[in-house]
């Protein structure tokens, strides 16, 4: 093959893999947003979380759209749903705050880190933190975005915000010893947007592909590039 066929080859190659990338993260969008509950969330199924200490925390969840707020907007980001229940029958306290405000809020209180969650099977990791000091009851704090507190199941809306946030799950009297059922939710109200904008951009991008190597695998009708003499017989005397 001439180098030319070889570059649309490899050309056409890597847009049709790019292109089917592009068709399966629609393909994704379309199934996500066809598994919303009537309140147009997509949920986690409930789990048990505990923690021995005074409060069970999130790390630091960074929402930080950089240079992409001139393509969306914050108010675009969509909306996070908690829904947490005591398994003791405490009232809980369930609430998202800076993670600035949390550090400050924890200090010197014996608490607990959700470090990492595996869903199949499911399994959380934590990481306990020493602390000698009592809390302010989390309803009394004011540092909070969004919070929910009482007995029975809690369920907390927030509109996602740029910032650096924690969750932060307590009995709402600050008692140690905290153990909740726990689901997450998030509406998400692009999904359908991107599934057509990738299945869109997808097709496209799959039908240069293809015709790329079309035209690279495709033999010339004269492949040696040779031209073909005709003699002629010699004038008769």
């Amino acid at each position: 093959m001439k180098k030319s066929s070889i570059a649309l080859v490899v050309t056409g190659s890597i847009a049709s893999l790019f292109a089917l990338g592009l068709l399966a993260i629609g393909a994704l969008a379309f199934v996500g947003d066809s598994q919303k509950d009537s309140d147009g969330y997509l949920s986690t199924d409930t789990h048990q979380f505990e923690a021995g200490t005074r409060a069970l925390a999130t790390e630091n969840l960074d929402v930080d759209l950089d240079a992409g707020n001139w393509v969306l907007d914050t108010k675009d980001l969509g909306k996070v749903r908690l829904q947490v229940e005591s398994r003791d029958q405490k009232p809980v306290f369930v609430g998202i705050a800076r993670t600035n405000d949390v550090e400050d809020y924890l200090q010197g209180v014996s608490h607990t880190t959700l470090t990492d969650v595996d869903t199949s099977p499911f399994e959380a990791q934590y990481d306990d933190h020493a602390g000698n000091n009592r809390p302010v009851a989390p309803a009394d704090s004011q540092i909070w975005v969004a919070s929910e507190h009482g007995s029975g199941k809690q369920t907390l809306n927030w509109e996602i915000e740029d910032g650096d946030y924690s969750v932060v799950v307590m009995n709402a009297d600050g008692s140690a010893g905290v153990d909740a059922d726990i689901s997450t939710g998030a509406n998400i109200p692009f999904l359908d947007d991107i599934g057509w904008g990738a299945v869109g951009s997808g097709s496209f991008v799959l039908l240069i592909g293809i015709a790329l190597l079309v035209a690279g695998i495709r033999r010339p009708s004269n492949p040696t590039g040779s031209v073909s003499v005709t003699s002629s017989a010699p004038a008769a005397a």
